[in-house]
């Protein structure tokens, strides 16, 4: 018997996106930090779209845009973010918001659908200005005073400021309902080259890494770069970057076989051609989904710390400055995805892990969550450059919206 539900509309969605990408065009991507003014203009564009899908939209007094349904019947929350890192890729977040939508015009107007997805836009899961501000406010993980003391790291501006900006000041933060939706499902290019690679089409993610990072310093003593010798010489950017090498070394034996590990920048204080740096740091990222492995490579880390201040010359201190838990993508939802694949993408569908993280994480504290990829082209993201063919994202819909009325359907 033939298939024939309403599908989604690709040229609608691919009409979407590039619509989305003309607010703060960058070369073939885009630039539109949180609470610029493209982000602002893709914010008002997604409120005005959001009747299309009988939905109500608003943006709360955090930046997130939420569009809820009167409709009887479950509901499934579906979305992404819409700013981007700085001269960055047009797809890395707009896919999931569009696509939200594209499921929530397609079977909120079908009564032979029970229930309706209702379509959410995060604000700053790209980090601007801290930690997934907007998922996390949504599952009420963020204080007022962690808003305060919020900073644009690109430019010191304070959130606050932003807020005003954007003529939030004073709206009231949307918190999420209890048992208001069955799930939460979100749609992401793979910013990596597993599925392109396997010529798959759609990669159904099973867990989501978590994120520590560490901020760590060397304490030396400064002096004159031609008087002081070699041998009595407390050079803290030397030993900064003897640990950057024994980490190397010695982190594969005490970590996991996902583990991955990052010296994401480097400072010499006071940074001069002439002078010993008295003083160093290093921000230091470890990822994985497992939880009881990163405990290892956090000790390794300490107990290396220790040892160099043992030996001196110099003394090393490591301070944690983020956690992020991983989180397991729910298995019904991996199965609906499964299905829909098989049915519209000929099976050509990978079960596997999230190497970066996602909003879908945050709202897996509170409900099941899923998370389905579609390929990138060369793996390339957070780069102007980061694209996916055509078909490929038309592909992603029409499995998209197939799964989110399976898992409306139970």
């Amino acid at each position: 018997m033939p298939d024939t539900q309403p599908r989604a509309d690709g040229e609608r969605v691919l009409a979407d996106l590039n619509a989305l990408r003309a607010f703060g065009t960058y070369k073939t991507g885009v630039h539109k930090p949180t609470f610029s003014e493209p982000h602002k203009q893709s914010l008002d564009w997604l409120v005005q779209k959001l009747p299309e899908a009988g939905l109500a939209g608003v943006i709360d007094g955090i930046g997130n845009v939420l569009g809820t349904s009167a409709k009887p019947g479950p509901k499934l929350l579906a979305g992404s973010h819409l700013e981007s890192q700085n001269y960055a890729g047009w797809l890395d977040g707009p896919l999931g918001v569009v696509y939200a939508l594209e499921a929530a015009r397609v079977l909120n107007t079908d009564l032979s659908v029970k229930g309706a997805v209702e379509v959410a836009a995060w604000c700053d899961e790209e980090g601007h200005f801290g930690s997934f501000l907007g998922s996390r406010s949504y599952v009420g993980q963020v204080t007022e005073a962690e808003i305060d003391a919020a900073r644009d790291r690109t430019n010191g501006r304070t959130m606050r400021d932003a807020l005003t900006d954007m003529g939030l000041a004073g709206q009231a933060r949307v918190a999420a309902e209890p048992r208001r939706h069955v799930g939460y499902l979100e749609a992401h290019i793979e910013q990596g080259d597993t599925l392109e690679s396997g010529k798959l089409a759609i990669g159904v993610v099973t867990s989501i890494v978590g994120i520590w990072q560490y901020r760590i310093n060397f304490a030396g003593e400064q002096n004159h770069a031609g008087t002081t010798r070699m041998a009595v010489r407390k050079d803290a950017g030397l030993a900064l970057a003897k640990f950057c090498v024994a980490v190397d070394e010695r982190f594969p034996a005490a970590c996991g076989p996902r583990t991955v590990w990052t010296t994401g920048r480097i400072t010499l204080d006071p940074g001069a051609p002439s002078i010993i740096p008295g003083a160093a740091e290093m921000l230091f990222q470890i990822r994985d989904d497992n939880p009881a492995v990163i405990a290892r490579p956090e000790e390794l880390l300490r107990t290396m710390a220790d040892e160099a201040n043992a030996k001196g010359p110099c003394t090393v201190t490591v301070d944690r400055i983020r956690v992020g838990a991983p989180a397991m993508m729910d298995s019904r939802l991996q199965d609906a995805i499964d299905a829909a694949s098989k049915t519209l993408a000929g099976g050509r569908s990978l079960r596997m892990p999230s190497g970066a993280g996602h909003d879908a994480q945050m709202l897996a504290t509170i409900m099941p969550a899923g998370m389905l990829f579609v390929p990138s082209i060369g793996g390339i993201s957070h780069h102007w450059t980061e694209n996916t063919a055509d078909a490929d994202i038309v592909t992603g819909a029409q499995v998209f919206v197939d799964a989110c009325r399976r898992i409306l359907g139970g």
